[in-house]
């Protein structure tokens, strides 16, 4: 069954109109997205373009983490102009969530650990993640690898450095937390560290640091970086 295009669909009912009546905040997610995507495909309008983006990303805070290139992967009908629009959007929204500042520097475990601690500090299962960053060692984005159980969470190397290679990132950290607060590093920490050592040597990306996050404590820094341990 043919959809309706936006312009014969009654004028209360069409995004852009009800921007301009009612203001933005009272769109929908897909009906804000619409917007940006304006066109529709032979039997779907933009606003079902924009519904099924939406369900195959998770949602907006999905779309939001996808590079142009994933954009068009998961929705039919986006060319790279309006793809590159979008992804030019979300980062907009994250600068302005930043403060209108630029993507911080994090090129120190100090710098790692005071943007990303308090975070890492309220989660009580492990989380692993991979920091994507510049030639200016400027955060890029952060991909969530897994959230597994309080014990284990490493996953292999292949599947770290995929983003890396994804998004053509120049360095990249890896990091993830201990939630009992302590950040002393364990044996399978360590025999983890030395494959993704070897894993970046093999795939030429620049790996700054492994880091775990732990929790304040009296006689101890909240923090283990494998990097300032001379051990990567």
């Amino acid at each position: 069954m043919l959809q309706t295009r936006l312009q014969e669909m009654p004028a209360e009912e069409r995004p852009r109109e009800k921007a301009e009546r009612h203001g933005p905040s009272t769109l929908s997610d897909a009906e804000l997205l619409a917007i940006f995507i304006r066109t529709g495909v032979p039997g779907k309008n933009a606003l079902l373009v924009a519904r099924e983006l939406l369900s195959s990303c998770g949602g907006l805070k999905g779309l939001s983490r996808c590079s142009a290139s994933e954009i068009r992967r998961h929705g039919k009908g986006i060319g790279p102009a309006k793809s590159i629009e979008l992804a030019a959007a979300f980062e907009i929204g994250n600068r302005l969530a930043r403060g209108g500042q630029e993507a911080p520097r994090l090129d120190t475990p100090e710098r790692i650990y005071e943007a990303l601690g308090p975070e890492f500090q309220a989660l009580r299962q492990e989380s692993l993640r991979v920091l994507l960053l510049d030639a200016k060692l400027r955060l890029m984005r952060i991909e969530e690898i897994t959230r597994g159980s309080v014990s284990e969470c490493m996953v292999a190397p292949g599947e770290i450095f995929r983003h890396a290679v994804t998004h053509s990132a120049y360095a990249m950290v890896v990091l993830h937390n201990h939630p009992s607060g302590d950040p002393a590093p364990s044996q399978a920490d360590h025999r983890a560290t030395r494959s993704l050592a070897e894993a970046a040597n093999l795939l030429q990306i620049r790996l700054l640091d492994h880091m775990i996050l732990g929790s304040p404590a009296p006689g101890r820094q909240p923090y283990f970086s494998f990097r300032e341990a001379g051990i990567l």
